[in-house]
């Protein structure tokens, strides 16, 4: 559409328009490993249709990108996803899903910067990738939760299993989910909304 010579300016459709009520905005980023996930919970939890920055995989890929248990994926997120939820009226958040694939997690510190917590996305059928993903949460400083995403052909474990194979401290929230579906994947931003006020209460007493 050609706007030259025009004074108007088009903005936001209408349903991707701020709430009017809404006070409070949070940056809440997705990660995980390849193939985890992250597109999937932006896609159907957000309000408004989500921005993705999705590319064709290509040859150039093979022997560079890790892409066990996802052979069938033929595209792969190469900067961000971005999507928003309204928690409340009054509460919005900003969800930013990281690129999986090593070779762009260079970009996952300007995702980071100003995140008040984060989402990590696991795959049971490749667990050893969610060591480096958190190991990089901590080195930032940024508060996280674990969700199990059920994939059908995934190995099914208890989920205090997954805590101790994880290594994960006793007071870090983990839970499964089914990213496709919306329900579940704001149960699991509800469960980090809740353990965000938990360390900021446990902050204020201190």
């Amino acid at each position: 559409m050609d706007f030259k010579g025009s004074d108007t300016i088009p903005g936001p459709r209408a349903e991707d328009q701020l709430p009017h009520t809404a006070q409070a905005a949070a940056k809440i980023v997705i990660v995980g490993g390849f193939g985890v996930g992250k597109t999937t919970m932006v896609g159907s939890v957000s309000e408004i249709k989500p921005l993705t920055t999705e590319e064709t995989m290509t040859q150039a890929g093979i022997g560079v990108d890790d892409n066990f248990g996802s052979a069938s994926k033929t595209a792969t997120t190469v900067a961000m996803d971005f999507g928003r939820i309204s928690i409340t009226d009054q509460l919005v958040l900003y969800l930013f899903g990281t690129p999986g694939q090593q070779r762009f997690w260079f970009l996952w510190n300007g995702l980071f910067e100003g995140a008040l917590g984060a989402v990590v996305l696991v795959d049971t059928r490749r667990l050893e990738v969610s060591f480096d993903v958190m190991g990089r949460l901590e080195e930032r400083g940024v508060p996280f939760v674990v969700a199990i995403n059920s994939f059908p052909d995934a190995p099914r474990y208890a989920i205090e299993e997954l805590r101790t194979a994880l290594d994960l401290s006793p007071d870090i929230p983990i839970m499964e989910c089914d990213a496709r579906r919306r329900a579940s994947s704001r149960d699991v931003l509800m469960t980090l909304m809740r353990f965000l006020h938990s360390l900021a209460m446990t902050d204020s007493l201190t």
